[in-house]
């Protein structure tokens, strides 16, 4: 909402923003005299950006701010007690079909193209290296997006979230790279901590987040949003796979010529090696 309303704003109210956004959600958790002063502006400053985004004053963004704070650290298990406290009595099979399909609708129908087409022309762009990383979960989102676009294109490489790893990577990492982050609630420290030097490189960073965002956003040049909530003790990431795989065909599109090529050689390896099985 921050973002997306800066060209409307005073000077005072864009620098009130961007502080917001450095420090969220800690920033907006003080006094509104706590805030103003972090930021650099005036008290009023403070009440008329909150009043701007819909929220009538300080204190009711300050609960809606809460709010999320306490969905963004919800553990498993209250997840759980959650959903099964309101689970009517359809199939599970249903009630998570159900889910799904309306995290990936809602998923899809938020998405800016533009902002999608653009994340898609850094991926594919040859003059970019591209690193992708993630956390405990969506580490492995991150694994079946570089494993595809090893194929697509070169220059691609995952970063384990593993702090020890980081230091020889960064090495490589130029300004202008691209970091594909994947980062939903509970949001890792580790995970934040990659980007920030990351972004100290100068890499360009592409965040894949769920809808209450991680702090991460903070030094993200694009950000997706996708929908995970299911009547589950754990997130789904069925729309985050389908916005990946999505990415890897508009990358793939563009640049097909080379990929087409490079596809070819790696089939020709995989024969030569008898990687797969053949009809009998």
């Amino acid at each position: 909402m921050l973002r997306g309303s800066i060209d409307t704003m005073t000077r005072a109210e864009r620098q009130l923003a961007g502080h917001i956004l450095r420090h969220y959600p800690v920033a907006l958790l003080g006094s509104v005299t706590q805030l103003a002063k972090a930021a650099e502006v005036s008290s009023p400053t403070v009440v008329r950006l909150a009043q701007k985004m819909g929220f009538g004053g300080y204190p009711g963004l300050q609960s809606a701010v809460r709010d999320e704070v306490e969905a963004r650290l919800e553990s498993p298990l209250a997840k759980h007690d959650r959903w099964a406290g309101d689970a009517p009595d359809t199939h599970v099979l249903n009630r998570f079909a159900d889910a799904v399909l309306g995290n990936l609708q809602a998923t899809l129908a938020q998405i800016d193209h533009a902002q999608f087409d653009a994340t898609a022309q850094l991926l594919a762009d040859p003059a970019r290296k591209v690193f992708a990383t993630g956390g405990r979960i969506t580490l492995a989102m991150a694994e079946y997006f570089v494993a595809h676009m090893k194929v697509i294109r070169s220059n691609v490489e995952l970063l384990p979230p593993v702090s020890n790893a980081w230091p020889p990577a960064l090495l490589e990492m130029k300004a202008g790279d691209v970091l594909l982050v994947f980062d939903i609630r509970r949001y890792e420290n580790n995970v934040l901590q990659l980007v920030e030097l990351a972004a100290e490189q100068g890499a360009e960073v592409i965040l894949i987040t769920d809808p209450w965002v991680s702090p991460a956003a903070a030094h993200a040049r694009y950000r997706f949003s996708a929908q995970i909530e299911v009547p589950s003790a754990w997130d789904s990431t069925v729309a985050i796979q389908v916005l990946v795989e999505t990415l890897l065909s508009a990358v793939q599109s563009l640049t097909w010529s080379e990929t087409e090529a490079r596809m070819k050689r790696l089939e020709d390896l995989y024969a030569r090696a008898r990687f797969f099985r053949g009809r009998k």
